[in-house]
């Protein structure tokens, strides 16, 4: 396995409060970040927002959100398998609460931003829910925070569910470049949740980034519940989910611009977009 700094095997990247902090820093690039925060029943967290938009996503369980003395109401879910969360935008420069009395855990996706752009809420029913690919290259995407479904200045975040045995990010593709109106420039980062299977048997998967150019990222990872991959450059895919194990991740993305303009790789079936 080559470039494994690029997979943060779960608890790796455990910093401060959260179970998983990426940085700018940390992955070496300019914007995209993610935290993972673990709340135990009746217990509360502040986010300080910084130069950075985030989004509060829950993965398990429900929560409160506060900011710029909104109050923000988030019903979540039972976890990620069981269907789309509603989630909350918050700006920079700001201070968050987020309490929980059920407890949970919780996605705090961010990009690193100038514009300060309100709070908001986002409904689970106004999430669109895509039906990517055919047969073994199936999968579901929740296209919540999507250039064309929700406002952010540099946040891209998506959902993907892929079925037990199946691939998805298929084909292989890639934005490392800037390409006008062909593609554009994002950095990005996987997370993954994995089911168990029927007996109890922890989940797992594959994720594949290989070469764009000669010093690129090369990377096969087996992934588990908690890992992160990190992207910032080559072609990712597939990501496949090991028989009877359906497995999740979320995308987050970020770069100069809010685009997502995307190059195939040459040497793949382009039939399973």
């Amino acid at each position: 396995m080559k470039n494994s700094r690029h997979h943060l095997p779960d608890g790796i990247a455990r910093r401060d409060a959260y179970d998983l902090m990426i940085e700018p820093r940390h992955a070496g690039w300019s914007y995209a970040g993610l935290r993972v925060l673990s709340l135990e029943p009746d217990t509360a967290h502040t986010l300080v927002t910084g130069d950075s938009e985030w989004i509060v996503l829950p993965l398990e369980g429900s929560c409160t959100v506060r900011v710029d003395r909104r109050v923000m109401e988030l019903v979540g879910r039972r976890d990620v398998f069981e269907g789309v969360s509603d989630f909350a935008y918050v700006p920079r420069d700001a201070y968050v609460g987020i309490s929980s009395g059920t407890g949970g855990l919780f996605a705090l996706a961010g990009a690193k931003c100038e514009r300060r752009l309100p709070a908001r809420y986002g409904p689970a029913p106004e999430v669109p829910v895509e039906a990517r690919g055919s047969g073994l290259t199936a999968r579901e995407v929740r296209n919540f925070a999507a250039v064309d479904a929700f406002d952010c200045e540099r946040l891209i975040a998506v959902e993907v569910v892929t079925p037990g045995g199946n691939w998805s990010s298929y084909p292989p593709h890639k934005h490392d470049e800037r390409l006008p109106g062909r593609e554009s420039e994002l950095e990005e980062i996987y997370y993954y949740r994995c089911k168990p299977s029927r007996d109890g048997l922890p989940g797992f998967g594959y994720q594949r980034v290989s070469r764009s150019r000669d010093d690129g990222t090369d990377l096969l990872a087996e992934v588990r519940s908690g890992d992160a991959v990190l992207v910032p450059d080559g072609w990712h895919g597939p990501s496949v989910a090991a028989p009877d194990h359906p497995m999740y991740y979320l995308n987050v993305m970020a770069g100069p611009r809010r685009e997502w303009l995307i190059s195939f790789h040459p040497d793949h079936p382009q039939g399973y977009r």
